[in-house]
């Protein structure tokens, strides 16, 4: 774990990494308390303008050309003759807490003649970059749950995909609004109605912060990570709340 950057990796990869950290301590600190401002202003409960709005097919066709024609890449829509369409999502993964991925070990035998697994499986977890952003190529029918859980395979997770929710975030004037996709709730199909822009509409992977986590559904070695997730966490809380009064007791000083 970097002290400037916090970026995490498995120590027997901190040799293969290579990573710019000579900006100053608490560099980021203040860019992360400007980004969870920013998100405490949003009103989650806000529904979409394009959210009730139905279409037929000649008005599907007539919203995909001029999506068309907006774009400058070559993320097309395309109408299929059964009158869905497919295209691309962007989303971006903003997650504050380490993902799983599944790890292979070799176990040796440890007693001669008895027959040995030939792999152990195991996990291991790991924080996602900052700004981490996938595209999806998908249909106009796909859910907001089969959206996660692709994104989940595109980066080999394990976690169970309840533990991340779907979100559209749009901005108007001056203030960004978040809401959480339903289930059901079909992404392309308001990437369309939305148009391009992102400004408009944009999707973000978070975690799921229900309240209604049923820990007894997790393995002992899954919770004895939570708890040194948690713990890591906490560090880092208590270690921005010390450098910012700190500072704060510094200027004080400075001006007497």
């Amino acid at each position: 774990l970097s002290p400037d950057c916090s970026f995490t990796c498995h120590y027997r990869c901190r040799a293969l990494v290579q990573l710019d950290c000579s900006g100053p301590p608490g560099a980021g600190d203040e860019d992360d308390g400007n980004e969870q401002v920013l998100e405490k202003d949003t009103n989650v409960d806000e529904p979409s303008e394009w959210e009730k709005t139905e279409l037929d097919q000649a008005q599907v066709a007539q919203r995909i050309k001029e999506y068309n024609s907006q774009i400058n890449s070559n993320l097309f829509m395309s109408l299929n003759k059964d009158g869905s369409y497919t295209g691309f999502i962007k989303v971006q993964l903003k997650l504050v807490r380490p993902v799983s991925v599944p790890a292979t070990k070799r176990v040796p035998s440890l007693q001669a003649g008895r027959p040995h697994p030939q792999g152990l499986k195991r996990r291991t977890s790991f924080y996602l970059p900052k700004g981490t952003v996938k595209h999806l190529h998908i249909l106009s029918h796909t859910r907001a749950s089969e959206v996660i859980d692709a994104l989940l395979r595109k980066f080999t997770v394990i976690d169970n995909p309840r533990k991340f929710a779907l979100f559209e975030r749009s901005e108007k004037d001056e203030q960004v609004y978040l809401r959480k996709l339903g289930d059901d709730e079909q992404p392309l199909r308001l990437r369309l109605l939305a148009g391009p822009s992102e400004k408009v509409l944009s999707f973000i992977l978070k975690e799921n912060e229900t309240g209604e986590v049923n820990w007894d559904a997790f393995t002992l070695p899954e919770l004895h990570n939570f708890l040194r997730i948690l713990q890591r966490e906490e560090e880092e809380h208590v270690r921005r709340l010390r450098h910012r009064y700190a500072r704060c007791r510094q200027k004080m000083q400075e001006a007497l």
